[in-house]
């Protein structure tokens, strides 16, 4: 058997980071250790989790590139469907996000934004795929 499970996040500080989804996305933490270095959200079949740079680095031994606010974001993106684009790019900007591509309409009918998280991950924001 193989699953999809979790996507983790290196993060400067976990437990803000996690409040951050907690707060936007309506999420709930699942998990957290007690020196707040990894946590896990209940976001459906697959967790999001995260986990502090350092203790990233002390499992990954030849290292990784950290995610920067200077440079673009990675080529890679969390998706979150909603019903109302603007208000949870809204809410998401209300909590620290930043605004990287406005809200459009798709050719295929679907509507789509893209913020930038607290640590600089790209998150699309969007209807369903009709």
């Amino acid at each position: 058997m193989i699953k999809f499970k979790y996507v983790i996040l290196y993060v400067e500080d976990v437990e803000k980071s996690m409040n951050f989804y907690k707060n936007t996305f309506n999420t709930e933490i699942k998990f957290i250790t007690p020196e707040k270095d990894y946590g896990e959200l209940i976001t459906g079949e697959t967790t999001l989790s995260f986990a502090s740079i350092s203790l990233a680095s002390s499992n990954i031994k030849e290292g990784f590139l950290a995610s920067k606010e200077s440079a673009k974001p990675f080529g890679i993106e969390l998706g979150f469907v909603t019903d109302d684009v603007k208000a949870l790019v809204e809410k998401s900007i209300e909590n620290g996000a930043v605004l990287y591509e406005d809200i459009t309409v798709k050719p295929w009918g679907q509507t789509t934004a893209y913020i930038k998280d607290l640590d600089q991950y790209l998150v699309e924001i969007c209807t369903e795929i009709q």
